[in-house]
């Protein structure tokens, strides 16, 4: 078959695609109600690349009573044109995500229909306003129901008119039901953005972090230290020195930047989709060393940065307090004193669900990985142990086990997962995988509470497949 000339060849091929791949295409959920009205079988929160393919899945397995819902406003859903600072993806072009393998949903096939092969074979890297604007085609071609616009809060249990439990979520758009949640959170995972107490002290006009919308234009003819030796903090120090910057300074606190980047390492079937099944110390001992290793700076983001003469890079220095003096940064390192007009912190996310407004009602209770495993001391890193410990269908555990079950019907689909699971919530190479495997753990729940109305179903069921002909039974009587 000839490859698509454009995106209407190629939506036509979609809707072909799913149609023939649609079996099992039998419904097998009904609807349940509180309070005499209709509830969702899953809400997901969060309307990124995560949600939206955890909402492809489950609509593959014939959930259709679903709603995604996205705080943010339509197009700006994830990191891709509000502080992804990057150029293009790190990822490499031909990687599969969202799509789960249909070959008409892949990236290459949208990016081919809509530039021309030709223009794929010279792109080396996706541009991620390209990667943003397939995501939104994804989610129009696919039917995924989303909301934006639309902030979630606390989530608590409540119970179906039929007795099956059920969560209810506070919403800025009203109260919202649901026999299932799903916390497509991304990046900012079970917690929150996370800088040095030191800096996160001083006034919001000296400091941000990289997630934030920084104002790169009245950096000009300034001088911009940057904590941190990711590819995120290169990118903001990038941005910085493009929008005329008079210095920018970069603070490496290892010893040695981190140039390997182990997340390449991983990508292969074996490790993306068995890890999560492995023993415990099995999976601490490959995640935190490479949790451990911290993510690395690829080439292009160094090249970046370095065709700046006023660009500078400090290895082996941290920052170990800061103050303002005379409308400056005065910071203090191992090395002396430094001054700066601005600071910008690539140090990640914490994990914390205490921070999470969704989980307000449960977070005392959520098991951690320090509540389930101890590693030996070589091994030991206290970041890692804050880590959820989740189930095997990527749901919240118990810690106190009793206090609050309902957190069982609450999953995580994140850069939470990291210790449980790989990279599997926050690394679009391991979507394909990771993805089904969530949607599958959520139907997993859907089925078993609903076990004793499909065992009736099963018993009324009469359709016949075979009309006999009385006229040609020969009846015998019993003995």
């Amino acid at each position: 078959m000839p490859a698509p000339r454009n995106l209407a060849e190629l939506e036509a091929d979609v809707a072909r695609d799913l149609e023939l791949t649609a079996h099992p295409r039998a419904p097998w959920l009904v609807p349940r109600q509180v309070g005499g009205q209709d509830i969702l079988d899953v809400l997901i929160i969060g309307g990124g690349q995560c949600g939206l393919a955890v909402a492809h899945a489950l609509r593959r397995d014939k959930v259709e009573n679903i709603l995604v819902v996205d705080r943010a406003g339509y197009g700006q859903e994830g990191p891709w044109v509000t502080y992804a600072r990057m150029r293009a993806l790190r990822s490499l072009k031909d990687q599969t995500g969202p799509d789960l393998k249909l070959p008409s949903l892949t990236y290459q096939a949208w990016h081919e229909a809509s530039f021309g092969r030709d223009d794929w074979d010279r792109m080396r890297w996706i541009p991620k306003e390209f990667w943003n604007d397939y995501l939104l085609w994804f989610r129009r071609v696919t039917g995924i129901p989303v909301r934006n616009g639309v902030e979630a809060g606390p989530i608590r249990p409540i119970r179906t008119d039929c007795g099956l439990p059920a969560l209810e979520v506070a919403t800025s758009a009203g109260v919202m039901r649901a026999r299932k949640v799903v916390l497509a959170t991304g990046q900012e995972g079970v917690g929150g953005w996370w800088m040095p107490p030191q800096i996160e002290a001083l006034p919001r006009p000296f400091r941000a972090h990289t997630n934030e919308m920084i104002d790169f234009a009245a950096l000009r003819g300034k001088v911009v230290a940057v904590l941190g030796a990711g590819a995120s903090a290169f990118d903001n120090a990038a941005v910085a020195l493009e929008q005329g910057a008079a210095e920018v300074h970069l603070f490496c606190r290892r010893a040695e930047p981190m140039v390997v980047q182990p997340y390449r390492w991983l990508t292969f079937a074996g490790f993306l989709r068995h890890m999560g099944e492995m023993p415990d110390e099995w999976r601490w001992r490959f995640m935190s060393y490479i949790l451990g290793l911290r993510e690395g700076f690829a080439q292009d983001h160094y090249d970046r940065v370095m065709k700046h003469t006023n660009f500078h890079m400090h290895v082996g220095r941290d920052w170990t307090a800061a103050a303002i003096r005379d409308g400056r940064v005065a910071l203090d390192t191992p090395t002396g004193p430094f001054t700066a007009d601005f600071l910008i912190t690539g140090t990640g996310t914490r994990m914390d669900p205490g921070l999470c407004p969704e989980l307000v009602h449960c977070a005392d209770n959520i098991a951690l990985w320090a509540d389930r495993y101890s590693p030996p001391p070589e091994e030991a890193n206290p970041r890692l142990g804050q880590f959820p410990y989740l189930n095997a269908d990527s749901a919240f555990l118990e810690r106190r086990p009793g206090e609050t079950p309902w957190i069982a019907d609450i999953h995580l689909f994140g850069i939470g997962t990291t210790m449980s699971f790989g990279p599997a919530g926050s690394s679009i190479n391991a979507m394909s995988i990771s993805a089904p495997r969530v949607a599958a753990g959520v139907t997993r729940g859907l089925f078993q509470a609903d076990l004793p109305r499909l065992y009736a179903d099963l018993r009324a069921y009469e359709q016949k497949q075979v009309e006999l002909d009385p006229a040609r039974l020969v009846r015998h009587a019993a003995e």
